[in-house]
């Protein structure tokens, strides 16, 4: 009978959390299992990793702590997109790991899981999808 990596406390020794690029190699992995016409519309869409928000990105939400946001879209969503508009940046959605991380530390979901909602659900403001749509997409990816 072999003893549980969860009753030998010295077994936690080499576990880490995910640094930045492996956190950012999982929210790949987690949007490349999102249903392919879903991510075929994500053309030009840029997913970036960050410990956390910036000052500003708090400061215009009216956030009172870095740890309060998991993921934000910064763009112009799809629906309101016009081909004779400007030039515009492309349309970004930011993974916030430390957040995610402690939000993971305090639920019982799996980090991947934890990842792909905030992902679905980031992505989701760019099409301008429901709840009910996020959580069917959310679903497919599982």
């Amino acid at each position: 009978m072999s003893k549980s990596p969860l009753s030998d406390p010295l077994a936690w020794r080499s576990v880490a959390a995910p640094s930045l690029a492996e956190f950012e190699m999982m929210a790949r992995d987690v949007f490349a299992r999102l249903p392919a016409q879903f991510r075929a519309m994500c053309e030009g869409l840029v997913i970036q990793v960050d410990d956390f928000p910036t000052d500003e990105v708090l400061d215009h939400m009216g956030l009172e702590s870095e740890f309060d946001l998991l993921g934000l879209f910064q763009g112009i969503g799809l629906p309101f997109r016009s081909d004779s508009a400007p030039v515009q940046m492309p349309n970004m959605i930011w993974l916030y790991r430390r957040p995610i991380l402690d939000y993971w530390a305090d639920h019982e979901e799996t980090l991947g899981a934890i990842v792909a909602h905030v992902l679905v659900h980031e992505i989701g403001h760019h099409f301008g999808l429901s709840d009910d749509d996020m959580a069917a997409i959310e679903k497919a990816a599982g």
